[in-house]
């Protein structure tokens, strides 16, 4: 296949490390053979996306396999983009609000990560004309229902891990699934500052009681953290995010302020 652009023979090596302008510029460009210009960043130990502005929105393609990028985000606006090839990183969350950054990505190749829980995927739903989706051999597969979850989120889907999307499982995931298409909520990806910042917030409003009803404690709030991050299952996720802001805790966490603080200081 023929290289094409600054990649070609006769630049010197690739700077194998941070995903750099020059990283960017010294990497093979060339059209694929499904007829995309395509960027190649594999294998260069690229730890997080940063600096694609540097792209100058020239790609449909990034390949960015065998790196070690653990979290799915960092795009600019990039609207060409229409393939992301992230097999063999070790990706465990995905931004929100990926759709404003690449709105024309329909194909998604994120095959051995690290992605464990149903609600992970949570951000994915929000682009529009994603049709090409692999997760196999992440974690998330082996949870109950989720490739029925995947395809009641993700309404455009047409393969998912390399597997057409049939009729019979789009009507399927809808009974299962029925009442439980909002979009998804801006907790989905937990972020223990902003859980803890609207906490607080809401402790300080209301009329004529001030600061009587009080928030969870620190150790309160480090044991829901601790519990968020070992659920499995969504339900049980937003069920412990509303005891983080209400300051109600279940049962089962009463009493375990105390852990929770010496696990933080571990």
């Amino acid at each position: 296949m023929e290289k094409r652009g600054v990649g070609a023979a006769g630049v010197g090596p690739r700077v194998i490390g941070r995903l750099t302008p020059e990283l960017i510029s010294r990497s093979p460009q060339y059209m694929s053979c499904v007829n995309q210009y395509e960027l190649d960043l594999r294998g260069c130990r690229i730890a997080t996306i940063e600096n694609l502005g540097a792209t100058e929105n020239q790609f449909d393609s990034i390949d960015f396999s065998d790196n070690a990028v653990v979290r799915l985000e960092g795009f600019p606006k990039l609207p060409r983009l229409s393939a992301l090839y992230l097999n063999n990183n070790r990706i465990s969350r995905i931004a929100q609000q990926l759709e404003d950054a690449i709105p024309r990505l329909e194909w998604l190749i994120l095959t051995n990560n690290k992605l464990t829980n149903l609600v992970d995927l949570e951000p994915l739903q929000t682009l529009p004309r994603l049709k090409y989706l692999s997760l196999i051999d992440n974690p998330v597969t082996k949870q109950p229902g989720y490739r029925l979850f995947m395809i009641n989120r993700c309404k455009k889907l047409k393969v998912l891990d390399f597997r057409k999307v049939k009729d019979a499982e789009r009507e399927e995931a809808k009974k299962m699934f029925e009442g439980q298409n909002a979009p998804a909520p801006t907790v989905a990806t937990f972020e223990p500052e902003e859980e803890l910042a609207a906490a607080t917030g809401k402790k300080a409003g209301g009329e004529g009681e001030p600061s009587i009803r009080k928030g969870p404690t620190p150790e309160q709030v480090m044991a829901i953290k601790a519990a968020i991050a070992a659920a499995s299952t969504l339900d049980e996720v937003r069920r412990l995010e509303d005891a983080l802001t209400t300051g109600q805790l279940p049962s089962e966490l009463l009493g375990n302020g105390a852990g929770a603080e010496e696990m933080e200081e571990g």
